[in-house]
């Protein structure tokens, strides 16, 4: 499979300000760019990211449709406060920030860690989620989650250059160039990029992470309460959260739809990011 291409894409992402908002104390930092009217699309970001670590060939390619809203959590690039150690926490923060700047309905892509604090958003406030995409992410208690620290391992030794080579992208030639065009395209902001997450928020997600996959007691019956629509996305072999957790989400979500792609991981949606972006715009516009 290759990417697809949809045409020139503006670069918003690169040239939007990094504002602030407060919500209960903390200064939450985020980016808005993309369309003025609409159900605002906000984006829950992957563990060690912020708001400078998102493909701007997936951001851009849905601001041409949506306003796009880039979320740093608490104790997260430039955003005040300590980074919970749980999801229900991040969830919490999330959504404070997010009313605070005024929506009451939005669409919620969440990849990875964002899909978990997604979910648990999607569980607490219903009212406020029109829509899901989760992606390269898994239920409360999903098969291998726990494994995440032994794979970080493995990617720091294997591929030093950027770990994400390792952990996002499949070990084929032509997954490998996809990731490396990909990340070129996510450090091209040059200007105003928001602080690297730090190591004690590194293990506050650790923790969060770990916590989430030995929690999976009810699980069925919470994603059973999520009937929003949700858009499943992954790889075809994700090594960080293996892809029979976007199945078994798939199964067990009552308004779900499951895509995987061939020969990628957990980075599927920036290897293919065209295509997602067209996968994601028709279900987002769909009735």
């Amino acid at each position: 499979m290759s990417s697809t291409t949809i045409g020139a894409i503006p670069d918003l992402h690169e040239s939007a300000n990094t504002q602030f908002i407060e919500a209960g104390g903390t200064k939450y930092a985020y980016r808005i760019f993309g369309a003025e009217t609409g159900i605002p699309l906000v984006f829950l970001h992957h563990f060690t990211a912020t708001i400078d670590d998102w493909d701007p060939r997936v951001t851009n390619g849905l601001a041409q449709h949506f306003k796009v809203v880039l979320l740093d959590n608490k104790g997260i690039g430039a955003s005040d406060g300590q980074t919970p150690d749980n999801v229900k926490g991040m969830a919490d923060d999330a959504t404070a920030a997010i009313r605070a700047l005024g929506f009451t309905k939005v669409n919620l892509l969440g990849f990875s860690l964002g899909g978990f604090v997604a979910q648990q958003i999607a569980l607490d406030s219903p009212g406020l989620v029109n829509k899901l995409i989760l992606a390269a992410t898994g239920p409360k208690g999903g098969e291998g989650i726990s494994n995440l620290p032994n794979i970080m391992n493995q990617a720091f030794s294997t591929a030093p250059e950027d770990p994400r080579l390792f952990l996002f992208y499949s070990k084929s030639p032509e997954s490998i160039a996809l990731g490396r065009e990909s990340l070129a395209r996510v450090k091209k902001r040059k200007v105003n990029r928001v602080p690297a997450t730090g190591m004690p928020s590194i293990q506050a997600q650790v923790k969060s992470i770990l916590g989430w996959a030995a929690d999976g007691k009810n699980v069925y019956d919470e994603l059973g309460r999520i009937k929003h629509p949700s858009l499943v996305v992954n790889g075809n072999n994700d090594i960080m959260f293996p892809t029979i957790n976007s199945y078994n989400l798939f199964q067990h979500l009552p308004n779900a739809k499951l895509s995987l792609y061939s020969d990628s991981g957990h980075g599927a949606i920036y290897q293919y990011a065209d295509r997602f972006v067209e996968e994601a715009v028709d279900f987002l516009k769909a009735d």
